[in-house]
């Protein structure tokens, strides 16, 4: 055998492209560019996947319905989850074909107490979700995005609220020090430049006109009669809403050759697109298929929207039970993708990757046999068999690929959704798109 059938060789994409295939990346992104900007935060992701589901003949799906081989369905798991699903040939006995993605991405919430008015400025109080580095965060212009829950005529209505996507809304801003003043700021740790409880955004300043002798906060009553004109708000809602900012810019090209798409949430609405895209077109499936789309994996996947819950055990035991298959089954001769993104090699930070065992923008998608920390703390660790079946698909479909690591081993380290759907008894490996800037407002994929 020659050098080139014996040793593992990463090879770059352009490779083996045709004119062909590079137009078709590029319109593939423009859609996916599209979703991006519509879907910034979990919520508006289902919303978003629902809507597009639906127009290639999905359907929501109750208990009490009946389906056949080629039925398209979905479930919506509390606004912040959704599950596709395309029934296979096979009996569920045999098992189904997964693939795991999560909607949420690190941003900026909005406390439950938030709104205070000071030295002429009005401000919300913030609680940052996932692993952000702060000061990225400030001086960039934000939207506000999420949902309030008020009372109307004794029923609770859910009220969405949107502002700083169009060009004509008012965006938001965490404030920083200027240079001039920053001396003792700029000695501080990076973890400490900013604190958290310095995230405050900056919402207004103009006091109300409104006569109230027993109200000293004039900046703080203009911004509640906005919110109550608007969305019917007081600031006991506040207690219940789930608000948070995101970056209020879209996603764009970049580089001179377009090669790049810069955008906010990559991770992981990269993988979610393309297993959306995916599940869409799949049709006549041998075995049933089912896509997730997972909400907390930047926290630690808890909480009944979280992939360590029981929504996708209770969804496949919904599917199993009219034909008296138990779940466990079902999940015993399942195989999975857990589609998360990997840490693509940056050589501007050369010193935290090992380079034989990272991934490289434009060599495809990364298949991940571990995750963890340090001695593979955290991890599910794909097993030998499962892996090589894995990437012997991968090269019979000419799809380019190559094999990586989350950095140097003792650098830091992360996991995804695949450990947890790896305990319910199923074969489980990662799989996703190499990203730069990873968790900053603006990622950067190939």
């Amino acid at each position: 055998m020659t050098s080139e059938q014996l040793f593992y060789d990463k090879k770059t994409g352009f490779d083996r492209l045709t004119d062909e295939d590079k137009q078709g990346i590029q319109t593939y992104a423009e859609g996916y560019k599209k979703f991006l900007d519509e879907s910034k935060t979990e919520r508006d992701a289902v919303l978003e996947i629902a809507r597009m589901a639906e127009s290639k003949g999905f359907r929501a799906w109750t208990r009490d319905d009946t389906l056949r081989p080629g039925d398209k369905i979905y479930r919506i798991n509390r606004h912040k989850g959704i599950m596709l699903a395309v029934i296979g040939n096979q009996s569920l006995a045999e098992g189904v074909r997964l693939t795991a993605a999560h909607l949420d991405a690190p941003r900026v919430d909005i406390r439950t107490v938030p709104l205070y008015e000071d030295n002429g400025m009005a401000f919300f109080k913030t609680h940052y979700y996932g692993g952000i580095k702060k000061y990225q965060w400030t001086a960039i212009p934000l939207e506000l995005r999420g949902v309030v829950c008020v009372c109307e005529n004794g029923e609770v209505k859910r009220v969405q609220v949107r502002v700083g996507d169009k060009p004509t809304d008012p965006k938001f801003v965490i404030t920083d020090l200027l240079p001039h003043l920053a001396t003792e700021q700029m000695t501080r740790k990076a973890t400490e430049v900013i604190k958290g409880e310095g995230l405050n955004i900056l919402i207004g300043s103009v006091p109300s006109e409104t006569v109230d002798e027993k109200c000293s906060e004039k900046i703080k009553l203009a911004i509640m009669e906005h919110l109550n004109r608007e969305y019917g708000m007081t600031e006991a809602d506040f207690l219940s809403a789930e608000l948070c900012c995101v970056p209020a810019f879209n996603a764009c090209d970049i580089g001179f050759d377009r090669s790049f798409v810069g955008a906010y949430g990559h991770d992981d609405r990269v993988c979610a697109y393309t297993e959306m895209m995916a599940e869409i077109d799949n049709k006549n499936p041998e075995w049933t298929s089912v896509v997730i789309f997972a909400d907390k994996e930047e926290v630690g996947s808890d909480g009944n929207t979280g992939m360590h819950s029981r929504f996708l055990e209770y969804f496949l035991a919904d599917l199993a039970e009219p034909y008296g298959v138990p779940v466990r089954r079902v999940l015993s001769n399942s195989k999975c993708l857990s589609a998360d993104v990997s840490a693509a090699f940056d050589p501007a930070f050369a010193d935290a990757y090992e380079k034989q065992n990272t991934s490289f923008l434009n060599y495809g998608v990364c298949v991940v046999k571990y995750t963890g920390s340090g001695g593979k703390g955290g991890t599910n660790d794909c097993n030998a068999k499962f892996t090589s079946k894995v990437c012997a698909i991968l090269d019979e479909a000419n799809v380019v690929w190559q094999i990586g690591e989350l950095g140097k081993v003792d650098q830091g380290g992360g996991g995804t959704v695949a450990k947890f759907i790896s305990e319910l008894d199923v074969d489980t490996i990662d799989i996703g798109v190499p990203v730069l800037c990873m968790h900053a407002p603006m990622e950067i994929i190939s």
